[in-house]
């Protein structure tokens, strides 16, 4: 059984441009929020919260009603189209109410566009495994997540090129926008036009029967510490990493200088991780990952206390973040794996929803903390509290005694690539 590459690229295109919304929509609304419209740091990272306590509610429940979905273009398709298309909309709306400097409107209009993202991205993740055989999965997977990335690279790219002058000069962001709107637009009509959900579903050869030995029995209370332990990891490191990717186009405003610059430090970190999903794949099929996990979480942790030392921007930043984006990999290629590798069978499903609660909570939560030490403390704090909630995930991870089965060496170069979308 062999890959379709060229088909699994063409479902990917819902996920590549949700990434490229997401890296622009952290980057810009921050920015929006403070020049613009003058919101403290701690109102502000509320409102930045605000797509993750949605995404705990919209993500379950479009997933169950796409499951559920009869239609003639199939499962996914119908609530990928209607959401691209909504969110597009919006979303050029939105530099408009902030040119305008119309608060309530620009609040209105961003909850709507927030909504309408939540409706499509579980049916959008969900469409990969729906066309591609079991045994393909991870190889696929690797292609929709280098994708993501792609994704996100795009976006950054349009920053530099599209906004113009300092953050306080309150710039346009509407070119900015429709250059996002236009190729989520672009992507997903290709995808409707090449992919036929229904068809390539009917197509494929049934699944092989699951051996559910012990489905939805309870976990041994040695295995059930250890799934605690790792999904308390997963909170803590999104809860450092999240609270700098959130603040980080302010922090670099304030502390460090001009917006274009940040720009190109998430690049770069994006890079950095990008071309490190193989490598970690190797060396996580000869140490384990809960080996790879541990340095990558100390590695991560030591670049945010190194970058609280760093008083003004110099081009050593840039080789900072590259060991960040490393570390990132280092985590995310294993992390998804270990909770699963838990998972008896039949119950994946419902542990890979432990997963994302654990994640999706602490991305809740961090803007609203980190925000309120920006607002009432200083913005020098940002580093430091990322560094101190990465070094807590350390600690915990010490204690998983679980989930560590050393993953054979990838067939390919692209089954390294394999995290979760």
């Amino acid at each position: 059984m062999k890959l379709n590459n060229k088909r699994t690229f063409l479902i990917g295109l819902a996920f590549f441009s949700i990434c490229a919304f997401w890296q622009a929509y952290d980057f810009v609304i921050p920015l929006i929020l403070k020049h613009r419209f003058s919101l403290g740091d701690d109102i502000a990272g509320f409102v930045m919260a605000l797509d993750n306590i949605l995404a705990l509610f919209l993500l379950p429940l479009f997933g169950t009603l796409s499951d559920r979905c009869q239609s003639r273009l199939g499962k996914r398709m119908p609530f990928i189209v209607a959401g691209t298309v909504a969110a597009s909309a919006l979303m050029i709306a939105l530099p408009f109410a902030d040119l305008a400097g119309r608060l309530a409107v620009f609040i209105v209009l961003l909850g709507l566009l927030l909504i309408a993202m939540g409706t499509y991205r579980s049916p959008a993740v969900a469409l990969m495994p729906d066309l591609t055989p079991k045994p393909l999965r991870s190889r696929a997977n690797a292609i929709i997540n280098l994708m993501g990335a792609v994704g996100g690279i795009y976006a950054l790219l349009m920053i530099n090129l599209l906004v113009t002058g300092e953050p306080a000069e309150n710039p346009s962001y509407l070119p900015l926008f429709v250059s996002i709107a236009a190729l989520m637009l672009f992507s997903v009509a290709l995808l409707v036009v090449t992919v036929r959900e229904r068809k390539i579903a009917a197509s494929l050869p049934p699944e092989p029967e699951e051996v559910a030995v012990g489905a939805g029995e309870k976990l041994p209370r040695a295995m059930l510490r250890s799934l605690v332990l790792i999904l308390l990891s997963v909170f803590f490191w999104f809860m450092g990493y999240n609270a700098v990717t959130s603040a980080f186009s302010k922090y670099y405003t304030q502390v460090w200088g001009a917006v274009s610059g940040a720009a190109n430090c998430m690049m770069i970190a994006t890079a950095g991780a990008v071309v490190m999903y193989v490598p970690v794949g190797i060396v996580s099929s000869k140490f384990g990952r809960k080996k790879v996990i541990l340095a990558g979480v100390a590695l991560l942790a030591i670049c945010f206390a190194a970058g609280a030392l760093v008083k003004e921007f110099h081009s050593a930043v840039y080789i900072l973040f590259v060991l960040v984006g490393a570390a990132w990999a280092m985590i995310n290629v294993n992390s998804f794996p270990m909770v699963v590798e838990i998972s008896k069978a039949g119950d994946v499903g419902k542990y890979t929803g432990y997963y994302y609660t654990f994640s999706m909570a602490a991305q809740v939560l961090t803007p609203i903390l980190s925000g309120q030490l920006l607002e009432k403390v200083g913005y020098y704090t940002l580093f430091p509290y990322a560094a101190a909630m990465v070094a807590l995930s350390f600690v915990t991870m010490l204690f998983v005694r679980h989930g560590d089965s050393r993953p054979q060496a990838p067939a390919s170069r692209l089954e390294a690539f394999d995290v979760e979308a």
